[in-house]
């Protein structure tokens, strides 16, 4: 029998060398790694990601080649200073990655990530938000987007991402035209402080430089100039900023970006703790090019520029700026190109080439990432070999010209993933992220409070929460040419639906000026109606014709959000407030631009121009070419005065019987539900957004313009004609509901008590009249 105490003693020498042992494993794997680097007897390198070797070949699971040999001397310190809070994860399929890599357990969630896209032009911001979209979809943590654009392009998406309003989501904007240029002057445009959990909006300004940055490199690429926009990435981000994703336009993401960031941790670091200094640093992760293109043999004569084996494809990379900047990275870039220009007469691939001849003089500032983060669907791809046997596809890079109409017999599979996005609703990506809150941006937390105050037991409940909703909008969806500047110009603004773009054709071919059209869709819709336009050889041709989408959301038809939203993107001097199911007289536009002129508007006149309306019951018509030509139809019965049958009283103040016989303009007075189409300056009063749906929508702007003093001019010779549709769902629906026309009658009584607030007296004309019978 053992003495009392004994198995105690025992108990705890067990404990003892129980934690012996856990020490010695979690402990002495960074001595041994720290004991291999500096290459002691019996040292092995740790099983992480391979560096290039001096060949400039990568081996092992980093070629396409699948070479068996490995870099049995490189090293990648972040094992040793990281171990315990990242793991390595070693290939299963040699061929499914380029390279093992060392990932976090976990990200700490919420760690900001930062993503710098380069984009110009109309059909790139397209491509942006496309790919934004796929990024939002996947991701878990706050996003800082870094946009290098154009001008187009920064208004488009500025309107854009303001109107989104996606939870936890910051985006910079940088001038690129200075970047190409290297003007002397630095941008300096406000910024919103940086939040990194919450959304906002800011732009950065562009260092000063005092030589052209990229204008000076020959490129034949498509991209143009554009595409070596990012070389000068890190001199042009904020000095601060340490890391950055930088992405093509024409990616798709299939995963959560934060995989792909957490890459970057296992770049040697420049000072590990357990592990000697070595004077090469990682500064840039990319994934291997997956064709023979930098091989030199797809034709004959073909001389591209220089690279590893087959060099890098930089629609994705990893940059770490500091580094970077430390390096000297600019001189760096700028020697390499100038060197290699003596012999080429330009870059093929943009950027590509001038990164790859870098890499090709400097192979260890390379990390070679695995290949299923930039899986590349060019003409000429070998991409099979990654992607057959992967478990899963990171990225997916559609970097042939040909984009999804490349050839290549899984393009199906591909093109699928990437329509889901391109149409997906962006709505639904204004969620919260889970685990991570973040506060809202102020017009985001009033808008939220507003909300908050309703009752679903209001029978209005639906107005209330239209008139609240902000719907995100896309600005000249479409190319489009600015008008040049003339003083008395006019824009025809119109807003429609995907039910009227039947009317859009017939609208091109009566106005041959510019117009300003705002689109009520949803995201799968407006893709439809860019095929409807690239279809027909009308549209496509009016390059001064703008396009504004507003993506649909919410039960009731937003009229006069829409309308605002054309109204606020003309350019022109003045502007024709239309519909889009009227067609003008052909000579229209020009008739109204000699009128302005005439009648000497702007700041001696304040005038709104009435353009008399009219109707015909026949889908198929001879349309009048003069004034002459339209009483005739209309003496016959084949024209109307608009609405005299169902809703005179909104336009029989024009005085028809007047107009029928005038030879100059003449003044009208306003009256109750007077709604006549008007020309106007483009600073005039916006339509009154509570108006939802159908009815009193454009009664009320013609009231508060008569409110502001203008005077109405009917025009002897012109008018437009309406052509006849089917009935719109809220027109049935106040036809039908007793409810929807109580609330159209609420919202009226909220408008005039704010018409008295604001004018005053002079509102009290208003009230008089509309309580008359």
């Amino acid at each position: 029998m053992l003495p009392r105490g004994r198995p105690r003693a025992l108990g705890a020498a067990a404990l003892l060398l129980l934690l012996l042992l856990i020490g010695f494993f979690l402990l002495g794997g960074d001595l041994e790694c720290a004991r291999r680097a500096r290459g002691g007897p019996g040292s092995f390198p740790c099983a992480l990601t391979p560096r290039i070797p001096p060949d400039g070949r990568p081996r092992g699971a980093a070629a396409l080649d699948r070479h068996p040999q490995t870099d049995r001397g490189a090293h990648n310190r972040s094992d040793c200073a990281r171990r315990g809070r990242c793991r390595c994860l070693p290939s299963a399929r040699p061929a499914l990655v380029l390279t093992e890599i060392c990932q976090p357990q976990c990200l700490p969630l919420p760690q900001l990530l930062h993503v710098a896209i380069v984009c110009a032009g109309h059909n790139t911001s397209r491509d942006v938000i496309t790919l934004v979209k796929s990024l939002l979809f996947y991701r878990k943590n706050p996003l800082h987007l870094h946009l290098v654009t154009d001008a187009v392009a920064r208004n488009i998406l500025e309107t854009l991402f303001h109107t989104w309003m996606v939870p936890a989501v910051r985006v910079s904007f940088y001038d690129a035209d200075e970047l190409k240029a290297g003007a002397l002057a630095p941008l300096l445009l406000p910024s919103l402080p940086p939040t990194p959990s919450s959304q906002g909006m800011g732009f950065m300004p562009c260092p000063s430089h005092p030589q052209p940055q990229v204008s000076w490199i020959p490129n034949k690429h498509y991209s143009g100039l554009y595409g070596l926009m990012k070389l000068v990435l890190p001199g042009a981000l904020p000095p601060d900023l340490a890391r950055v994703i930088v992405l093509d336009t024409d990616v798709t993401f299939a995963s959560d970006i934060a995989e792909l960031w957490a890459s970057l941790l296992t770049f040697l670091p420049q000072a590990a703790p357990s592990c000697p200094p070595l004077p090469d640093e990682q500064v840039i992760g990319l994934v291997e090019n997956q064709s023979d293109w930098y091989l030199g043999n797809l034709w004959r004569n073909h001389k591209p520029w220089p690279a590893l084996g087959r060099g890098f494809n930089t629609g994705v990379i990893l940059l770490w700026l500091d580094r970077l900047r430390q390096a000297g990275w600019e001189q760096m870039w700028r020697l390499t190109a100038t060197q290699e220009l003596l012999t080429l007469p330009a870059t093929s691939l943009a950027d590509q080439d001038i990164f790859n001849a870098v890499i090709k003089g400097h192979p260890a500032l390379v990390q070679p990432l695995p290949c299923v983060w930039n899986v590349q669907l060019s003409d000429h791809t070998l991409a099979e070999r990654c992607y057959l046997e992967a478990a899963d596809i990171k990225v997916i890079h559609w970097n042939s010209p040909k984009k999804l109409r490349v050839k290549n017999k899984h393009v199906e599979f591909f093109r699928n993933l990437y329509l889901t996005f391109l149409e997906y609703d962006g709505n639904l990506l204004r969620r919260e992220l889970f685990g991570c809150p973040s506060p809202r941006p102020p017009e985001a937390e009033q808008l939220q409070q507003a909300l908050a105050q309703l009752s679903e037991e209001d029978a209005c409940f639906e107005f209330r929460q239209q008139q609240l909703t902000v719907h995100r909008v896309h600005i000249t969806f479409l190319p489009h040419e600015p008008p040049p500047p003339r003083p008395h110009d006019v824009t025809l603004v119109a807003q429609l639906s995907m039910d009227r773009l039947q009317m859009l054709e017939a609208l091109c071919r009566h106005w041959p000026g510019p117009m300003s059209l705002a689109l009520y869709l949803t995201d799968a819709e407006a893709q439809q109606f860019l095929r409807f336009v690239e279809a027909s050889e009308v549209l496509s041709a009016r390059q001064d014709v703008a396009y504004h989408v507003v993506y649909r959301e919410g039960p009731l038809y937003p009229i006069n959000q829409i309308r605002n939203v054309a109204l606020a993107q003309a350019l022109t001097p003045y502007v024709f407030l239309s519909d889009i199911d009227f067609l003008p007289a052909y000579s229209l536009y020009d008739y109204l631009r000699a009128s302005i002129e005439q009648l000497e508007l702007g700041s001696r006149r304040k005038a709104a121009l009435v353009v008399p309306a009219f109707e015909t019951l026949h889908y198929q018509f001879s349309f009048p070419t003069s004034k002459a030509d339209l009483l005739a139809l209309l003496d016959a019965g084949s024209v109307y005065t608009f609405r005299y049958h169902e809703w005179p009283r909104g336009h029989t103040p024009t005085d028809y019987a007047r107009w029928r016989e005038a030879q100059a303009p003449y003044r009208v007075q306003w009256a109750v539900d007077y709604e006549p189409y008007v020309v106007v300056p483009r600073d005039c009063p916006r339509y009154d957004p509570r108006f939802v749906g159908f009815g009193w929508n454009k009664v009320a702007h013609i009231m508060e313009l008569d409110a502001q003093e203008y005077e109405f001019l009917v025009l002897p010779e012109a008018f437009t004609i309406h052509l006849p549709h089917t009935p719109s769902l809220d027109i049935s629906r106040f036809r039908s509901s007793t409810a929807y026309r109580d609330c159209l009658q609420a919202l009226k009584d909220e408008f005039l008590q704010d018409l008295s607030r604001h004018y005053g007296a002079a509102a009290l004309k208003y009230l008089t009249a509309l309580q008359q019978p």
